[in-house]
């Protein structure tokens, strides 16, 4: 019983179309290359559980220095995402899957900042690939800062680049 408590507790739930995770999956170890929605969602389960290298290789091409985003992230206690719908798209030899993405980020002393954008995954065909295999990545992040509350702050698409 205690475990499917656990389980029940640290469960990513469903809010209207929009997926959610935030400070209750803290506690469980979330590393999901599914899809494109899997991926971001263990994103901000490392960096919930301050596994900064674990959410810095998620990214194809990190665009700062491990130091520099490790420190992005030095007053956070608490990052919730809402994910909208995803359509994925083939082209050239890889899957894109651009993912609608709104966040809240609690800082220390109880700040919150709301961020709203895209997040582009992609993989290679499996198929194609040679050792070492690369899997789901993130290639590409667009987020800025926007007016809450968070729920209003979710983009409606994405689109894959062209």
């Amino acid at each position: 019983m205690k475990t499917i408590l656990i389980s029940l507790l640290t469960a990513v739930t469903l809010t209207g179309s929009a997926l959610y995770a935030g400070a209750q999956d803290q506690a469980a170890y979330a590393d999901d290359r599914s899809d494109g929605p899997a991926l971001v969602r263990s994103l901000y389960n490392a960096i919930n559980r301050h596994e900064y290298a674990r959410a810095y290789s998620y990214f194809s091409e990190p665009f700062d220095s491990y130091e520099t985003f490790v420190k992005g992230y030095e007053k956070t206690v608490d990052v919730q995402v809402l994910i909208g719908p995803v359509t994925q798209e083939g082209a050239a030899g890889s899957i894109y899957a651009p993912v609608p993405v709104a966040i809240k980020s609690t800082e220390k002393g109880g700040r919150e900042k709301i961020f709203a954008g895209c997040y582009v995954t992609r993989i290679v065909n499996a198929a194609i690939q040679e050792p070492p295999f690369t899997p789901l990545q993130i290639e590409s992040a667009e987020l800025e800062k926007v007016a809450g509350p968070l729920e209003k702050a979710l983009p409606k698409v994405c689109h894959p680049p062209s």
